[in-house]
């Protein structure tokens, strides 16, 4: 056998030893958009699942008349984001009420649906960069000149989603709470005058005024803090925050954000 054959058989050899020694431990591949979110936590790989009402307008909602697609501010802004981690996008459609529930349960990824960051839901929750600034207000009908701030609503009965932080200031305002679905329900309370009061975002109430004025409603107060409003998560999925966080920030400064808060509310109501 030739000095080159003999070399060449030793190479082989070799190479195929390296590669048994090395092939068990070689290191998984860091989660990010193109291993499918593998470090992500999520419900299914390289699919971000995401909970929200489907009937809250502007934010989530289906357009003609509830006929046809899933659209809104948050639904586009979380499907900006997805896109950006090369993620797909499943909406599970979940009543407010039990949304968080689903959330602990696992069955989401995130709740995209103007979750408001307090105190309490902080302690439970991790919340993503605001994606939305707005204050709250005190809707009533337009003849309606006896509410003018929050003390006046003590005593007066306002309808609120029972696991809202709007239910919390009307309770903390002195209010009696008619617990309802969700905005379109709490409005037609009023409009009926089978309460005294609403307490929502300010841009709830300018879509609705805006899509089905006149209404007959007002503002009757706001609000000295603006709320803010983010993504919301399970206290594990720090990694998905974080990629998250950067996704808005990107969606930010090339101007996505601005584009789709212009589209709903006229201008940019995104910080």
């Amino acid at each position: 056998m030739s000095r080159r054959l003999i070399a060449a058989t030793a190479l082989v050899f070799a190479a195929a030893a390296l590669t048994a020694c090395s092939g068990s431990s070689a290191p998984a591949s860091s989660g990010s958009a193109t291993s499918g979110g593998s470090d992500f936590g999520l419900v299914e790989d390289g699919t971000l699942t995401v909970a929200t009402e489907g009937t809250y307008r502007p934010f989530s909602f289906h357009a003609d008349g509830g006929t046809g697609e899933l659209t809104g501010f948050d639904v586009e802004i979380i499907q900006a984001v997805a896109d950006k981690l090369d993620l797909k996008v499943e909406f599970q459609e979940t009543q407010w009420d039990a949304i968080f529930a689903g959330l602990d349960a696992g069955r989401f990824d995130v709740i995209a649906n103007q979750v408001t960051i307090n105190d309490d839901r902080e302690a439970n929750y991790l919340f993503s960069a605001p994606y939305t600034v707005s204050p709250g207000v005190i809707v009533v009908k337009d003849d309606d000149d006896s509410i003018s701030s929050f003390a006046d609503l003590d005593g007066k009965t306002t309808a609120q989603s029972l696991t809202s932080n709007w239910n919390d200031l009307a309770k903390e305002s002195g209010a009696k709470v008619e617990g309802v679905e969700g905005w379109a329900q709490a409005v037609a309370l009023l409009r009926q005058g089978r309460v005294d009061a609403t307490i929502n975002d300010k841009l709830t109430f300018l879509d609705y005024e805006t899509s089905d004025g006149p209404t007959g409603l007002k503002i009757a107060a706001e609000t000295d803090e603006a709320g803010k409003q983010a993504f919301v998560f399970t206290k594990d999925k720090t990694a998905l925050v974080k990629a998250v966080d950067e996704a808005l920030e990107e969606l930010r400064a090339d101007g996505t954000l601005a584009e789709i808060s212009d589209k709903y509310f006229g201008e940019d109501v995104t910080e």
